[in-house]
């Protein structure tokens, strides 16, 4: 099954493109000022988060698992693959791990691989030499601390070399169907934006750390990590960084920042 977590530098392809663009353009989902049936504005961010949770939800159906894009057959082969994919595309990713996971099937493997082998099969996604250090340095970690599985907590998750928090959380909530908001810069934008971390000081809601946290006051935990993929699929396809389409929104009719 594809799976993976969508990232700020991807883009979309042609046919996840084309079914947004059907769907943010049905009339059925929108009257050109928002939803179908506006609410009143809610004036918390608590109100505001419950009718954005609902609607992306029916926008873009679909678990965690269902909603991401990276190919993987288990927690391992996923954070491989979330570790390649920083600064690449699901797409390119998708390409490349057939070949690394047929040479290096488990992370005993990977852990015990030539360098320059893994460099020369990683190539293609960018960065490959300091990927190829945290792809060894994750599965010796795994090997010898962990028995050779994957830690499903993220407090052991983020002690692993090239995992932070965004990508214990994607493993989390993709491979483990554990909560978990993996918060990138589309999550951190349209938070902002739709007023979800007002009750955070300025400074702070640029601060993933603290958005991720902020958020799962908001969020209930089974739905954290489709949450965070339909944010991401709506920064994308609608609430663009330059020029964010709102007469296309389902969420205008509420948003603080609607039409400013």
């Amino acid at each position: 099954m594809a799976v993976g977590i969508a990232r700020p530098d991807q883009q979309l392809d042609e046919g996840m493109a084309a079914s947004l663009t059907e769907v943010v353009q049905r009339d059925d989902v929108h009257d050109g000022q928002g939803y179908v049936d506006p609410v009143g504005k809610p004036r918390s961010p608590g109100g505001r988060a419950r009718l954005v949770v609902a609607r992306l939800a029916e926008l873009y159906p679909g678990s965690a698992k269902e909603l991401c894009a990276l190919d993987f057959d288990d927690p391992y082969q996923l954070l491989v693959a979330t570790i390649l994919s920083a600064q690449s595309t699901d797409a390119r990713v998708n390409m490349t791990t057939p070949a690394l996971f047929a040479a290096y099937p488990d992370p005993a493997a990977l852990a015990a691989a030539n360098p320059a082998d893994v460099e020369e099969l990683v190539r293609s996604t960018g960065f490959f030499r300091s990927k190829t250090r945290s792809l060894i340095g994750m599965a010796t970690a795994v090997s010898e601390r962990f028995g050779g599985t994957v830690p499903p907590d993220l407090s052991d998750l983020v002690t692993i070399p090239g995992v932070g928090r965004k990508t214990g959380n994607v493993v989390r909530s993709v491979a483990f169907g554990l909560p978990g908001l993996p918060v990138d810069t589309h999550v951190l934008r349209l938070s902002k934006r739709l007023g979800l971390t007002d009750r955070l000081p300025p400074k702070q809601r640029d601060d993933a750390v603290k958005v991720e946290l902020d958020l799962n006051t908001l969020v209930p935990a089974a739905e954290r990590g489709s949450f965070s993929l339909r944010m991401i699929l709506h920064g994308r396809a609608v609430c663009l960084a330059r020029k964010p389409r709102c007469d296309r929104c389902v969420l205008a009719d509420f948003c603080p920042s609607a039409f400013l």
